[in-house]
């Protein structure tokens, strides 16, 4: 599977949330707020750990 194509994506307000593979083949989960100013973004190896993030992130913008 090629790197970086995310499937299985939810949005939890301006976090979405997506699952994809690096280039090693690891299953790696990816939180990204979409909010206009935020740098939010972080990786993470469980999907529960992702969805945390999105649900508990609080923009500074």
């Amino acid at each position: 599977m090629r790197p970086n194509r995310f499937y299985n994506v939810a949005r939890f307000g301006p976090v979405r949330v997506g699952t994809h593979h690096d280039g090693r083949g690891r299953t790696k989960h990816t939180a990204v707020c979409s909010g206009p100013g935020c740098d939010f973004s972080a990786d993470y190896f469980t999907r529960a750990a992702a969805e945390l993030a999105a649900r508990t992130h609080r923009c500074k913008a």
